[in-house]
């Protein structure tokens, strides 16, 4: 079979490395310059590593991903180095990376509080019905089970600081997903996520994989046997297309989608996001802390604060202090249209709460990055609406992170996803003959 493959982050990288090692023909359309998608990663002349552009790391149970690498033989360039993460409460910052350290979080109070806590977290790490919380808003369970002062205090700022608008309407499933699949220790590929990209890539093309990159898909089209992608003006046939992009874009890719599957698809709603890193010739948090949360009411102008060298050495960046300051943000919000040298200003004064010695000298340089696609929002009884991989066109398959519900978006479940539509692709070639 000759198979079009539209993006070249890890899901389609994924699909592309089990069809191909089927003896298939394959062909990847990249519109960027680079794979890895949205895991994608910049680097300087002095660094070592590349440094992601949206902050992203493994997590121990990340099986479909730690597993790709074992196959691929390079589970020895994995690293879980174990950084801190601290919660702000009323000036102060506490550990919170388990439910252990969440417990000792003063902000919980003491007596029946922590006790309700420790259990309703407890229920969500053993259960695995996740169906049963599909029906729920995680804004009104949480409340129910875990007690308006537990969820005031831990829950609702993280789904207001995700979410924002939407933060009522997030379904129960999510959160389930998101304390059942994550450990302590967080994970990470040497040299950064882009040298994998790089190295899974080169492995492609030796095996024969075609990618071709800047390469902009305009549309997908039916044809009598087969599908035809149009890209720099040029209409190539294939038996099969698999698309890997967001919703939106799958639904201006392929018009001739029936009118139910195109509705389905835009009307799943995502946040989108706003991250500047910045490269330091200090260290921000002197504690050592590498992931600051930061609840939207204390008023700061982002989410979280990551410091990337209180996770991995600066001595990797050519001594650089790497900072991340990032959030998640509709895609009407001022920020998208604000410039680097704006976005700094609103900034700065934040970056003096964290470390009152710091200086606008401390700054050798800032990067920005944006996409309006970063988080889709899972509402109630969302895994009605999840739309086919295969969808109603004949040979045209669509896998995204908005189809790896309940989990949440990341790394390892598009490469799950991308291998699941491989499957599913060669299955249904396989019954076709």
């Amino acid at each position: 079979m000759k198979i079009a493959i539209i993006g070249a982050g890890f899901g389609g990288l994924a699909a592309a490395y089990d069809l191909r090692n089927a003896g298939h023909e394959v062909t990847i359309f990249e519109a960027a310059d680079y794979v890895g998608g949205l895991a994608s990663g910049f680097k300087e002349p002095t660094w070592d590593w590349w440094v992601e552009k949206f902050y992203h790391h493994w997590f121990q149970s990340d099986k479909s991903m730690l597993g790709l690498i074992k196959e691929l033989g390079w589970e020895d360039k994995v690293y879980f180095p174990r950084p801190y993460t601290v919660l702000l409460y009323k000036g102060k910052w506490y550990p919170f990376d388990s439910i252990l350290k969440a417990l000792l979080f003063p902000g919980l109070g003491y007596g029946l509080n922590k006790i309700r806590f420790g259990f309703v977290g407890l229920y969500l790490r053993l259960t695995n019905n996740w169906q049963a919380l599909d029906k729920y808003t995680a804004h009104e369970w949480m409340q129910k089970y875990a007690g308006r002062q537990v969820y005031e205090k831990m829950w609702e700022p993280l789904l207001i600081g995700k979410f924002g608008p939407y933060y009522k309407d997030v379904n129960m499933a999510w959160m389930w997903a998101r304390l059942k699949a994550r450990s302590t220790r967080l994970g990470t590929f040497e040299g950064g996520f882009q040298n994998f990209a790089n190295m899974f890539a080169n492995k492609l093309r030796e095996q024969g994989v075609v990618i071709r990159l800047g390469a902009g898909v305009k549309s997908i089209e039916r044809e009598q046997a087969g599908l035809s992608v149009i890209s720099d003006g040029k209409s190539e046939s294939f038996d099969q297309v698999l698309v890997t992009t967001s919703p939106s874009l799958m639904a201006r890719l392929c018009p001739d989608l029936p009118k139910e599957y195109l509705k389905g698809l835009l009307g799943l709603k995502s946040m989108g996001a706003v991250v500047m890193v910045l490269a330091l010739k200090h260290r921000l948090s002197e504690q050592g802390y590498y992931w600051l949360i930061l609840p939207k009411e204390a008023g700061y102008p982002f989410l979280a604060l990551v410091e990337h060298t209180n996770f991995l050495p600066p001595e990797k960046f050519g001594g650089d202090h790497i900072v991340y300051a990032g959030d998640y943000l509709e895609v009407g919000h001022e920020y998208f249209s604000m410039n680097d040298g704006q976005l700094l200003e609103r900034f700065i004064p934040a970056f003096k709460k964290f470390n009152p010695a710091f200086d606008r000298d401390w700054i050798k340089k800032i990067r920005v990055f944006k996409t309006n696609y970063a988080q889709p929002v899972p509402l109630v009884n969302h895994s009605k609406n999840i739309p086919a991989i295969q969808t109603p066109i004949d040979g045209l398959y669509f896998a995204s992170m908005s189809q790896v519900y309940p989990w949440d978006r990341g790394t390892n479940f598009a490469v799950e996803i991308g291998r699941k539509a491989a499957k599913m692709i060669m299955g249904h070639e396989n019954r076709r003959h």
